[in-house]
């Protein structure tokens, strides 16, 4: 059961135009730079991306707006993108705003076959419009979609050829949940190792939720924004 698969371009072979696609990443943090790349270059179009933001100019997310392939935003932040405001002003991008807890735990929902939930998060806001709303011991609670996608591509540290994975620190953000809520599921690793070296109680996502194990090269691995003080 060997998952490997290379190159970039090879994993992404069935990704056709109008996918949802989820991608971990907080930031720049944990994201799949190299499946992102490999998106740009296929030139599929029309996508709808999950993601907690849209990457910043010229990098991460932010080069598949650059190149007009997405049709629709699935976020809780996108502050850092220029182009992302441009694009929604002018009715390029459809947008849907999501508070960060409510984006996770719509993931990992869909992940756990649970379609819809009930948070107070939201309510009498913007976000509640449209919604079904209850009331729950006296408390208002607006019922949230699960989300699962055609594809997830997701960034960890460390993987084997069966798909088992470890992320490194905050870098595991979305990653886990998205690994579980995806019909195809393409790893993109740091590092493949050799079956036995990743300890089995410090596994973070089993290989079973993962489809395909891709070794990434050249990281750049950016600092959004980067700030520094006077010693």
């Amino acid at each position: 059961m060997d998952k490997r698969i290379a190159p970039a371009d090879t994993a992404i072979a069935t990704l056709t135009d109008g996918a949802t696609i989820l991608m971990g990443g907080f930031g720049l943090c944990g994201i799949p730079e190299n499946l992102i790349a490999a998106v740009r270059r296929k030139g599929a179009k029309d996508l709808t991306i999950v993601s907690n933001n849209a990457g910043i100019d010229g990098f991460g997310i932010g080069i598949l707006l650059q190149n007009r392939q997405v049709k629709k935003m699935v976020s809780t932040y996108v502050g850092e993108n220029k182009l992302f405001e441009q694009l929604v002003l002018s009715g390029e991008l459809e947008v849907e705003l999501n508070p960060q807890g409510t984006l996770a735990e719509r993931l990992r929902a869909g992940g756990a076959g649970i379609p819809a939930f009930y948070t107070p998060t939201g309510y009498g806001t913007m976000v509640a419009e449209g919604k079904e709303t209850r009331v729950f011991d006296g408390r208002h609670y607006v019922l949230e979609r699960a989300i699962r996608g055609n594809f997830a591509f997701i960034k960890a540290w460390k993987g084997d050829r069966w798909g088992n994975l470890i992320y490194r620190k905050t870098a595991r953000n979305f990653n886990p949940m998205m690994a579980t809520a995806a019909d195809y599921v393409i790893a993109e690793v740091e590092e493949i190792v050799e079956l036995g070296q990743l300890p089995p109680d410090q596994i973070h996502t089993p290989g079973i939720f993962v489809d395909a194990v891709l070794e990434g090269t050249r990281y750049e691995k950016r600092i959004e924004r980067r700030t520094t003080r006077k010693l």
